[in-house]
């Protein structure tokens, strides 16, 4: 059985993700250009003539941007909760019934050879929500757009073998930066988003012995770096006599596909 993935875009310009199994080839979130995205997939040897469905975390544009135009295309069934469709509906133009799937927020649906799991995020959106995919013992978990990490998460997301989460912002250099003080505010508070120094504390609850890959998400173009996400997050975990690997994504490159074994 395989599960292998590649996170083909990330950060607050658009975002895209890309899990595949034998029986199952799934987008989660398509967040820029159906152009780029349909470039991103090829950058990883998938053809998107072959993808069998999309998943939506929230209706954010950089979640969304190319989602009607890629599922127009490649007649893709959309999956997403009742709030999101609401929210997203005038932004993605029309599609046909028979691609509208509804995906409620805590439930597990399966997808062929893979169990996924939705479960809620606090961010201000209309019913954000993230995922972990479970294929024969292996597990994904996908978190980022939170302002905070709640027990709850922690819960639903412990002893991935890999992990794709948020590492925002440097806390000093959001404060410091050009940024009105009310976006600032937003992305400080508890709706907003997870800064590196909380990202490494969340994972050092989470990881276990069986925890392969940590890859760096949604990273502020103005308010991170990604050597300073990496030292960040590698330094907390050292802190709490963790040694792991930290891995970064790209807002235009998308990461070498990972066979989760």
């Amino acid at each position: 059985m395989t599960l292998r993935f590649s996170i083909l875009a990330s950060g607050s310009t658009g975002n895209a993700f890309y899990i595949e199994s034998e029986q199952e080839k799934l987008l989660v979130d398509a967040g820029l250009s159906g152009k780029k995205i349909d470039q991103l997939l090829q950058e990883v040897q998938v053809d998107p003539d072959s993808l069998t469905g999309i998943l939506v975390t929230h209706e954010h544009s950089d979640h969304i941007k190319g989602l009607g135009i890629i599922a127009r295309k490649y007649n893709l069934p959309i999956y997403a909760n009742e709030k999101t469709w609401h929210a997203m509906e005038g932004s993605i133009g029309k599609l046909s019934l028979d691609q509208k799937f509804h995906f409620g927020m805590e439930q597990v649906k399966t997808f062929g050879d893979i169990d996924i799991e939705s479960f809620g995020v606090s961010h201000d959106a209309a019913e954000p929500m993230f995922y972990t995919f479970r294929q024969g013992g292996k597990k994904v978990s996908l978190v980022t757009d939170l302002g905070y990490v709640s027990e709850r998460i922690k819960k639903t997301v412990e002893d991935s073998d890999a992990y794709i989460f948020e590492a925002n912002h440097d806390v000093g250099m959001l404060r410091m930066g050009r940024y009105p003080w009310s976006v600032k505010r937003r992305i400080l508070g508890d709706s907003g988003h997870v800064s590196n120094e909380d990202c490494g504390l969340a994972l050092s609850d989470i990881i276990s012995n069986r925890t392969k890959r940590i890859y760096l998400a949604h990273l502020s173009l103005d308010n991170n770096m990604k050597d300073l996400a990496r030292m960040s997050v590698e330094g907390v975990l050292k802190e709490r006599g963790i040694e792991l690997d930290v891995y970064d994504t790209d807002p235009k490159a998308a990461t070498p596909m990972y066979e989760v074994v």
